[in-house]
C-alpha cells in the first residue's frame, strides 16, 4: 500500500477520470466490485455506514448503496448496470439522492501483480460535472480506496 495515489482528470467539460492501482491481481479487485458482500466492507468514506445494499450484477441488474453519516444524513447511489466484461470492465449508470448521473466506466488493468482501476464518469452538463467535483467527490474517492486497499490485503489473506 502506500505508494498508490489517486490521479484525478477532467479530460473534457463533461467528463472526469480518476486511476488509481492497487498491490492485488484483477481477479481479486474485480471480484471487490461484484457484490454487497465485498462491497459494504469498503464503498465510501472511513466515517460512513453502509446501512442498505443491493446488488444484482448482470448486465440490466440494478444497484443501491445507502450510506450515514456521523450526523445521521443518508445518502443514496443507484444505478443499472450497462455491460459487464469479468474482469476487465464494469460500466453503469451512477445517480445521488436525487441527482441523475451519467455512465460511469470502470476498466481494470493488471501489470506485475497490480491492478489499475480507471474510471471515467460522463455528465449530461459542465454544470453537474462541476457540482460533484465541488462536493468532495475526489477526498471521498481517496477514502474510499484507501479502505479497498485494505480490504483488498484481507481477501488476499484469506485465499492463501
Amino acid at each position: 500500500m502506500g505508494g498508490n495515489q489517486l490521479v484525478t482528470t477532467t479530460p473534457s467539460d463533461t467528463e472526469i477520470v480518476m486511476t488509481r492501482t492497487f498491490d492485488a491481481p484483477r481477479d481479486l479487485v474485480f471480484e471487490a466490485h461484484t457484490s454487497c458482500e465485498h462491497m459494504s466492507n469498503w464503498w465510501g468514506p472511513r466515517k460512513y455506514e453502509v446501512t442498505e445494499c443491493d446488488i444484482d450484477f448482470r448486465p440490466g441488474g440494478t444497484w443501491r448503496i445507502v450510506h450515514r453519516g456521523p450526523d445521521g444524513n443518508e445518502v443514496k447511489f443507484y444505478g443499472e448496470y450497462l455491460e459487464i466484461v469479468a474482469p476487465e470492465r464494469i460500466v453503469w449508470t451512477f445517480n445521488f439522492d436525487d441527482t441523475t448521473g451519467g455512465p460511469e466506466s470502470y476498466t481494470f488493468e493488471e501489470h506485475d501483480g497490480k491492478t489499475t482501476i480507471t474510471s471515467r464518469a460522463e455528465f449530461p452538463s459542465k454544470e453537474l460535472r462541476d457540482m460533484v467535483l465541488e462536493s468532495g467527490m475526489e477526498s471521498g474517492a481517496i477514502e474510499t480506496y484507501e479502505r479497498l486497499d485494505e480490504y483488498l490485503e484481507e481477501l488476499k489473506k484469506s485465499r492463501v
